[in-house]
């Protein structure tokens, strides 16, 4: 009652100014206004780079890892644009927005039907906040080495669609990664699409993550695997780990080993062989680099065992 009362006099005079006279509130209450509209960018739909110096989806990492820094810095934000959101499927390509989330994946009738597991992969990324606001493209753009869509989609090859606004250019995930925390990016640049095949019936696709907790944690290895084959021969394969590598890492060489071959316990073991020379890990708080290197072992293992159930179990786990 005693804010009514003191709010009947305040006559022509603003609510705000009023208030923050009386020392209900803080002067700079007077400026809000004209601070959100400061923030406030009209681009008509399109991109204009000219005046900004970094792109931002969610910004859940960014945010943390460089608050300071992003604080002031002139930022476009690319999370709510229509033209960058939504997953779509042309032909027999999956097509998602760089903006789409963790959650509109989770979400996406096209990707659950590929990825019948897809749940139970996306359950072990983080939590349902950052879920929420964590983008596709920035996982990627982060280039974290042990980003967990990173490395989920350099598996299956994705394609990336780069824009500058006016120009676009076409790059596979794999290409992407230079040396650590540096990507195939100029300044101006921001993923435009994202594009993949979907998986067929001759696809077995598998996604593996150990972290120091199930979940709500960052992986110390993760690792993804599709594999096409025709009865029990391979005819395509793609590799990937996190955790192992200055960058995502795609196995190139691992991946190239397994075309032609028939799946076996023994082209198993010559696999973990050929993985464990392609990788390159550091001891670090996630783990020593003998525990990566044991990790990513038993990941490989893994894979081979929920997509090839033909195989002996005991003698993948004993080793020989």
């Amino acid at each position: 009652m005693h804010i009514e009362r003191l709010m009947e006099g305040r006559r022509t005079t603003s609510a705000i100014e009023y208030v923050t006279n009386k020392n209900i509130l803080p002067s700079y209450f007077t400026s809000i206004k004209e601070r959100i509209e400061s923030l406030h960018s009209n681009t008509n739909g399109t991109v204009d780079t000219s005046n900004l110096q970094q792109f931002v989806g969610g910004g859940t990492d960014v945010y943390v890892q460089k608050h300071d820094e992003m604080k002031y810095a002139g930022i476009h934000f690319l999370f709510d644009r229509a033209a960058l959101n939504g997953i779509s499927k042309e032909g027999n390509k999956c097509v998602i927005g760089p903006s789409a989330t963790v959650t509109d994946l989770m979400q996406s009738p096209i990707l659950q039907q590929s990825f019948p597991r897809l749940d139970e992969f996306v359950k072990l990324v983080s939590s349902t906040p950052i879920r929420n606001m964590a983008t596709v493209a920035g996982n990627f753009v982060n280039a974290s080495p042990i980003g967990d869509f990173t490395i989920f989609f350099l598996a299956l090859n994705a394609q990336l669609s780069i824009s500058d606004g006016k120009r676009t250019r076409e790059i596979p995930l794999r290409k992407f990664y230079k040396a650590y925390k540096l990507i195939d990016l100029k300044p101006g640049e921001f993923i435009q699409k994202i594009a993949f095949d979907l998986p067929g019936k001759q696809t077995h696709f598998n996604f593996e993550k150990v972290s120091k907790r199930t979940n709500l944690d960052i992986a110390s290895v993760n690792t993804a695997i599709a594999i096409k084959k025709d009865k029990r021969i391979i005819f395509e394969a793609g590799i990937a780990a996190g955790g192992v590598a200055p960058v995502p890492l795609y196995l190139e060489k691992a991946s190239n080993f397994l075309h032609g071959k028939i799946v076996s316990e023994e082209l198993l073991f010559k696999l973990i062989e050929i993985v464990q020379g392609e990788i390159s890990p550091i001891s670090d708080a996630r783990g020593s680099e003998a525990y990566k290197r044991l990790l990513l072992s038993q990941l490989i293992k893994a894979h081979f065992l929920k997509l090839f159930p033909e195989l002996d179990p005991e003698r993948i786990i004993a080793g020989n």
